[in-house]
């Protein structure tokens, strides 16, 4: 695994020392080393490495990473360039398009809100392939729990936003009244038309940021 070197590292340093950790650290290493396990190793903290604790404005609640070949690269939600647009992102697309009027664009890599301060963030970091939530209960969650907890503590405006039952248990985690919470439906197809289209969460963001004297996120995915 490719260590945190940013702020983060700081932030979370008392993490990595619990027996949970020690424990994750391990299984995950045996993992990897036995099975084919998604993201690639290096980009497993990606969402940390590429929004820094002191960057962050806005916060996206995923589950675990895409379980097929060559999607998952530490972001939830997005994949690398080439790799056919998941039908969730599709959704998240057409809803970025009617919320704000951006082109929908031609790929799936959501870097640009990473490095404008999105932290793109999955619950659980890592897959095995073909297996959704084969991850789940190993310790992720309680190292990313420690992540939501650093956040909500950050004294300054940042949005939270849940789309489906499982991000938005993590509202239970958010005390502190200077951020914004968006809750929505998934975006997948099986729940998008309950709630999720018409949500307007990119739009809603940035009036927040702007309210609170900050620059607005760039939405428009190139």
């Amino acid at each position: 695994m490719a260590a945190i070197s940013n702020d983060w590292l700081e932030a979370l340093k008392g993490e990595f020392g619990k027996a949970y950790y020690r424990q994750l650290f391990e299984t995950v290493k045996k993992e990897y080393a036995t099975y084919l396990i998604f993201p690639p190793s290096d980009d497993i903290f990606n969402a940390f490495h590429l929004t820094p604790l002191k960057e962050v404005k806005a916060v996206i609640l995923g589950q675990d990473p895409y379980h097929n070949v060559g999607q998952a690269h530490g972001l939830c939600f997005s994949v690398k360039k080439g790799v056919d647009i998941p039908p969730s992102l599709v959704n998240i697309y057409q809803e970025l398009h009617d919320d704000l009027g951006c082109t929908i664009p031609d790929h799936g890599c959501l870097e640009k809100w990473a490095r404008q301060g999105v932290l793109m963030l999955n619950t659980v970091l890592t897959v095995r392939a073909h297996r959704a939530n084969s991850h789940r209960g190993i310790g992720w969650e309680e190292f990313t729990d420690a992540a939501i907890r650093v956040l909500d503590q950050e004294d300054r405006p940042i949005v939270f936003i849940l789309w489906g039952a499982p991000a938005q248990r993590k509202k239970a985690m958010l005390h502190n009244p200077k951020h914004l919470i968006l809750e929505a439906p998934h975006p997948s197809p099986l729940s998008a038309y309950r709630g999720f289209f018409g949500s307007r969460p990119f739009s809603q963001t940035n009036a927040f940021l702007e309210k609170n004297g900050m620059e607005p996120i760039d939405w428009q995915i190139e």
